[in-house]
Protein backbone atom coordinates (compact mmCIF):
# COMPACT_ATOMS: atom_id res chain seq x y z
CA UNK A 1 0.00 0.00 0.00
CA UNK A 2 1.59 3.63 -1.19
CA UNK A 3 1.17 6.44 1.07
CA UNK A 4 0.99 10.15 0.53
CA UNK A 5 3.92 11.78 -0.47
CA UNK A 6 6.33 13.00 2.60
CA UNK A 7 8.05 16.61 2.08
CA UNK A 8 11.73 16.62 1.05
CA UNK A 9 14.01 17.49 4.09
CA UNK A 10 17.31 18.49 4.03
CA UNK A 11 20.00 18.11 6.29
CA UNK A 12 23.99 17.19 6.94
CA UNK A 13 26.85 15.69 8.74
CA UNK A 14 30.23 16.68 8.99
CA UNK A 15 32.79 13.88 7.84
CA UNK A 16 36.48 13.93 7.77
CA UNK A 17 39.44 13.62 5.72
CA UNK A 18 43.16 13.57 6.19
CA UNK A 19 42.68 17.43 5.04
CA UNK A 20 40.62 18.35 7.79
CA UNK A 21 36.66 17.84 8.06
CA UNK A 22 33.94 18.35 5.36
CA UNK A 23 30.00 18.91 5.06
CA UNK A 24 28.02 16.18 3.71
CA UNK A 25 24.52 17.59 2.55
CA UNK A 26 21.67 14.94 2.05
CA UNK A 27 17.92 14.80 1.05
CA UNK A 28 15.76 12.98 3.33
CA UNK A 29 12.43 11.86 3.06
CA UNK A 30 9.70 9.64 4.44
CA UNK A 31 9.62 8.56 7.98
CA UNK A 32 12.55 7.96 10.29
CA UNK A 33 11.43 4.82 11.34
CA UNK A 34 10.59 3.21 8.37
CA UNK A 35 10.68 -0.35 7.72
CA UNK A 36 13.15 -0.10 5.01
CA UNK A 37 16.11 2.57 4.33
CA UNK A 38 17.13 3.38 0.67
CA UNK A 39 20.51 5.19 -0.18
CA UNK A 40 20.57 6.84 -3.59
CA UNK A 41 24.41 7.98 -4.47
CA UNK A 42 24.58 10.03 -8.05
CA UNK A 43 27.33 9.48 -10.39
CA UNK A 44 30.45 11.32 -10.92
CA UNK A 45 29.52 15.02 -11.90
CA UNK A 46 25.91 14.84 -10.95
CA UNK A 47 23.99 15.34 -7.12
CA UNK A 48 21.29 14.37 -5.40
CA UNK A 49 18.82 15.72 -7.29
CA UNK A 50 18.87 13.47 -10.16
CA UNK A 51 16.77 11.27 -7.91
CA UNK A 52 14.03 13.16 -7.12
CA UNK A 53 11.27 11.59 -9.37
CA UNK A 54 12.53 7.64 -8.24
CA UNK A 55 13.24 8.66 -4.53
CA UNK A 56 9.36 10.32 -4.62
CA UNK A 57 8.44 6.42 -5.59
CA UNK A 58 9.68 5.16 -3.03
CA UNK A 59 9.27 7.06 -0.46
CA UNK A 60 5.01 6.72 -1.38
CA UNK A 61 6.03 2.78 -0.49
CA UNK A 62 6.81 4.36 3.25
CA UNK A 63 9.86 3.92 2.85
CA UNK A 64 12.77 6.39 3.89
CA UNK A 65 15.06 7.11 1.18
CA UNK A 66 18.16 9.08 1.61
CA UNK A 67 19.83 11.10 -1.49
CA UNK A 68 23.30 12.51 -0.36
CA UNK A 69 25.27 14.95 -2.77
CA UNK A 70 29.02 13.26 -2.46
CA UNK A 71 31.75 15.58 -1.58
CA UNK A 72 32.37 18.33 -3.91
CA UNK A 73 29.56 18.22 -5.48
CA UNK A 74 25.98 19.60 -5.03
CA UNK A 75 25.84 21.86 -1.81
CA UNK A 76 28.39 19.10 0.04
CA UNK A 77 31.67 20.72 1.10
CA UNK A 78 34.56 20.86 -1.26
CA UNK A 79 37.53 19.21 -0.55
CA UNK A 80 40.92 21.05 0.51
CA UNK A 81 43.32 18.35 -1.33
CA UNK A 82 41.62 17.32 -4.44
CA UNK A 83 43.39 14.03 -3.74
CA UNK A 84 40.83 12.84 -1.76
CA UNK A 85 38.38 12.58 -4.33
CA UNK A 86 39.27 8.96 -4.51
CA UNK A 87 36.51 5.57 -3.69
CA UNK A 88 38.24 5.00 -0.29
CA UNK A 89 36.62 8.77 1.09
CA UNK A 90 33.53 8.16 -0.71
CA UNK A 91 33.46 4.86 0.80
CA UNK A 92 34.38 6.41 4.64
CA UNK A 93 31.64 8.78 3.72
CA UNK A 94 28.49 7.24 3.25
CA UNK A 95 29.36 4.64 5.63
CA UNK A 96 29.39 7.81 8.48
CA UNK A 97 26.32 8.67 6.49
CA UNK A 98 24.71 5.40 7.42
CA UNK A 99 26.16 5.35 11.10
CA UNK A 100 24.69 8.86 11.53
CA UNK A 101 21.14 7.73 10.22
CA UNK A 102 21.49 4.90 12.73
CA UNK A 103 20.76 2.11 10.17
CA UNK A 104 21.56 -1.35 10.48
CA UNK A 105 20.32 -2.29 6.80
CA UNK A 106 19.79 -0.51 4.03
CA UNK A 107 19.00 -0.82 0.30
CA UNK A 108 21.44 1.07 -2.00
CA UNK A 109 20.26 2.44 -5.64
CA UNK A 110 24.01 3.44 -7.44
CA UNK A 111 24.29 5.19 -10.86
CA UNK A 112 27.67 5.44 -11.96
CA UNK A 113 30.11 6.18 -9.48
CA UNK A 114 27.28 5.83 -7.03
CA UNK A 115 26.90 2.20 -8.22
CA UNK A 116 31.02 1.35 -7.69
CA UNK A 117 30.27 2.89 -4.32
CA UNK A 118 27.57 0.42 -3.45
CA UNK A 119 30.16 -2.22 -5.04
CA UNK A 120 33.21 -1.62 -3.23
CA UNK A 121 30.58 -1.29 0.03
CA UNK A 122 28.66 -4.52 -0.51
CA UNK A 123 31.99 -6.75 -1.05
CA UNK A 124 32.74 -6.07 3.09
CA UNK A 125 31.94 -9.10 4.74
CA UNK A 126 30.11 -6.77 7.26
CA UNK A 127 28.20 -4.84 4.71
CA UNK A 128 24.69 -3.04 5.86
CA UNK A 129 23.99 -3.09 1.86
CA UNK A 130 21.03 -6.19 1.71
CA UNK A 131 20.24 -4.65 -1.74
CA UNK A 132 22.26 -3.59 -4.24
CA UNK A 133 20.78 -1.76 -7.30
CA UNK A 134 23.73 -0.84 -10.28
CA UNK A 135 23.09 1.21 -12.71
CA UNK A 136 24.67 1.31 -15.50
CA UNK A 137 28.20 0.68 -14.18
CA UNK A 138 30.20 -2.75 -13.60
CA UNK A 139 33.23 -4.04 -12.33
CA UNK A 140 35.24 -3.37 -15.73
CA UNK A 141 35.79 0.25 -16.93
CA UNK A 142 37.06 0.18 -20.82
CA UNK A 143 39.54 2.75 -21.45
CA UNK A 144 37.94 4.62 -24.01
CA UNK A 145 35.06 5.06 -21.90
CA UNK A 146 37.25 6.69 -19.19
CA UNK A 147 38.25 8.86 -21.85
CA UNK A 148 35.11 10.21 -23.60
CA UNK A 149 34.66 11.44 -20.05
CA UNK A 150 37.61 13.30 -20.16
CA UNK A 151 36.20 15.28 -22.89
CA UNK A 152 33.80 17.53 -20.32
CA UNK A 153 34.60 16.74 -16.65
CA UNK A 154 36.18 19.27 -14.76
CA UNK A 155 36.38 21.89 -17.64
CA UNK A 156 34.40 24.44 -15.79
CA UNK A 157 32.83 25.85 -18.03
CA UNK A 158 30.57 29.19 -17.28
CA UNK A 159 27.23 30.02 -18.81
CA UNK A 160 25.16 33.11 -19.12
CA UNK A 161 22.04 31.78 -18.59
CA UNK A 162 19.42 28.67 -17.86
CA UNK A 163 18.98 27.90 -20.86
CA UNK A 164 22.75 27.50 -22.10
CA UNK A 165 23.22 25.34 -18.89
CA UNK A 166 20.26 23.11 -21.02
CA UNK A 167 21.49 23.16 -23.64
CA UNK A 168 24.77 22.14 -22.61
CA UNK A 169 23.13 19.54 -20.70
CA UNK A 170 21.34 18.32 -23.67
CA UNK A 171 25.22 17.36 -25.83
CA UNK A 172 27.05 16.27 -22.55
CA UNK A 173 24.25 13.88 -21.21
CA UNK A 174 22.49 12.42 -24.98
CA UNK A 175 23.27 9.39 -23.62
CA UNK A 176 20.80 9.78 -21.36
CA UNK A 177 17.67 8.82 -24.01
CA UNK A 178 14.87 10.72 -24.86
CA UNK A 179 14.08 13.09 -21.55
CA UNK A 180 10.80 15.16 -22.14
CA UNK A 181 11.74 18.60 -21.81
CA UNK A 182 10.50 19.09 -17.82
CA UNK A 183 13.33 16.50 -16.99
CA UNK A 184 15.80 18.30 -19.31
CA UNK A 185 14.91 21.52 -17.32
CA UNK A 186 14.96 19.88 -14.04
CA UNK A 187 18.74 18.61 -14.32
CA UNK A 188 19.90 22.22 -15.62
CA UNK A 189 18.21 23.62 -12.64
CA UNK A 190 20.00 21.54 -10.35
CA UNK A 191 22.94 21.13 -11.98
CA UNK A 192 24.69 24.64 -11.33
CA UNK A 193 25.50 26.97 -8.88
CA UNK A 194 24.84 30.76 -9.23
CA UNK A 195 27.75 33.24 -9.71
CA UNK A 196 28.23 36.92 -10.76
CA UNK A 197 26.65 37.07 -14.36
CA UNK A 198 25.69 34.04 -14.60
CA UNK A 199 25.85 29.97 -13.84
CA UNK A 200 28.66 27.28 -12.77
CA UNK A 201 28.28 23.54 -12.51
CA UNK A 202 27.76 22.36 -8.91
CA UNK A 203 30.98 19.81 -8.60
CA UNK A 204 34.76 20.69 -8.04
CA UNK A 205 36.77 20.89 -11.29
CA UNK A 206 39.36 19.31 -8.97
CA UNK A 207 37.71 15.92 -9.99
CA UNK A 208 39.22 15.21 -12.74
CA UNK A 209 42.59 14.54 -11.53
CA UNK A 210 41.44 11.41 -10.56
CA UNK A 211 39.89 10.09 -14.08
CA UNK A 212 43.09 11.92 -15.87
CA UNK A 213 45.51 9.35 -13.59
CA UNK A 214 42.77 6.06 -14.83
CA UNK A 215 42.11 7.55 -18.32
CA UNK A 216 45.20 5.42 -20.24
CA UNK A 217 44.03 1.99 -18.71
CA UNK A 218 41.26 -0.30 -18.47
CA UNK A 219 40.03 -0.74 -14.73
CA UNK A 220 39.53 -3.90 -13.55
CA UNK A 221 37.32 -4.75 -10.31
CA UNK A 222 35.90 -8.06 -10.49
CA UNK A 223 37.07 -9.70 -7.36
CA UNK A 224 35.19 -6.78 -5.73
CA UNK A 225 32.47 -7.94 -7.64
CA UNK A 226 32.51 -11.49 -6.93
CA UNK A 227 32.59 -10.82 -3.26
CA UNK A 228 29.17 -9.56 -3.49
CA UNK A 229 26.61 -11.56 -1.21
CA UNK A 230 23.80 -9.94 -1.14
CA UNK A 231 20.96 -9.97 -4.18
CA UNK A 232 21.78 -7.47 -7.11
CA UNK A 233 19.57 -6.00 -10.31
CA UNK A 234 21.63 -4.32 -12.84
CA UNK A 235 19.90 -1.63 -14.72
CA UNK A 236 22.00 -1.56 -18.08
CA UNK A 237 21.06 1.20 -21.19
CA UNK A 238 21.76 -1.27 -24.15
CA UNK A 239 24.00 1.79 -25.89
CA UNK A 240 26.07 2.48 -23.02
CA UNK A 241 29.81 2.61 -23.85
CA UNK A 242 30.94 2.13 -20.04
CA UNK A 243 28.79 -1.09 -19.51
CA UNK A 244 29.27 -3.38 -22.62
CA UNK A 245 27.27 -6.89 -23.36
CA UNK A 246 30.46 -8.85 -22.74
CA UNK A 247 30.28 -6.62 -18.83
CA UNK A 248 26.75 -7.72 -18.38
CA UNK A 249 27.25 -10.94 -19.42
CA UNK A 250 30.04 -11.75 -16.30
CA UNK A 251 27.70 -9.51 -13.84
CA UNK A 252 24.83 -12.12 -14.04
CA UNK A 253 26.64 -15.13 -14.23
CA UNK A 254 29.41 -14.23 -11.66
CA UNK A 255 29.48 -13.00 -7.74
CA UNK A 256 25.91 -12.02 -6.74
CA UNK A 257 24.21 -13.06 -10.50
CA UNK A 258 22.41 -9.65 -11.09
CA UNK A 259 18.75 -9.96 -12.46
CA UNK A 260 19.25 -7.96 -15.42
CA UNK A 261 16.75 -5.05 -16.65
CA UNK A 262 17.83 -3.94 -20.04
CA UNK A 263 16.72 -0.31 -21.64
CA UNK A 264 17.19 0.42 -25.32
CA UNK A 265 17.82 3.42 -26.84
CA UNK A 266 19.38 4.25 -23.83
CA UNK A 267 23.36 4.78 -23.08
CA UNK A 268 25.08 5.78 -19.83
CA UNK A 269 22.83 6.16 -17.78
CA UNK A 270 19.83 5.52 -17.74
CA UNK A 271 18.34 8.92 -15.62
CA UNK A 272 16.02 6.77 -13.63
CA UNK A 273 12.89 9.55 -14.58
CA UNK A 274 10.84 7.53 -16.99
CA UNK A 275 7.86 5.23 -15.67
CA UNK A 276 9.70 2.07 -16.88
CA UNK A 277 12.83 2.55 -14.98
CA UNK A 278 11.64 3.75 -11.72
CA UNK A 279 9.21 0.58 -11.74
CA UNK A 280 11.81 -1.41 -12.65
CA UNK A 281 13.82 0.12 -9.75
CA UNK A 282 10.78 0.40 -7.33
CA UNK A 283 9.55 -3.30 -7.93
CA UNK A 284 12.63 -5.30 -8.05
CA UNK A 285 12.87 -3.62 -4.39
CA UNK A 286 9.32 -4.95 -3.00
CA UNK A 287 9.78 -8.26 -4.35
CA UNK A 288 13.66 -9.33 -3.04
CA UNK A 289 14.34 -10.79 0.30
CA UNK A 290 17.50 -8.78 1.31
CA UNK A 291 21.11 -10.94 2.01
CA UNK A 292 20.17 -13.01 5.07
CA UNK A 293 16.09 -13.44 4.30
CA UNK A 294 15.47 -9.62 5.39
CA UNK A 295 12.34 -7.92 3.97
Amino acid sequence: MTVDLPSTRTAEFLASSPSGSHRVRYLDRGPHDAPRTVICVHGLTRNARDFDPLADALAREGWRVICPDVVGRGDSDRLADPAGYNYGQYQQDMMALIAHLGSDEIDWVGTSMGGLIGMMLAAHPATPIRRLVINDIGPFLPRAALQRLVEYVGLDPFFTDAAAVETYLRRVMAPFGALADSDWQALARHAVRPEEGGFRLAYDPAIRAGLLAAKDKDVDLWPIWEAIACPALLLWGRDSDLLTEDIVRGMTSRGPRATLVAFDKVGHAPALRATDQIAAVRDWLVATKGKGGSE
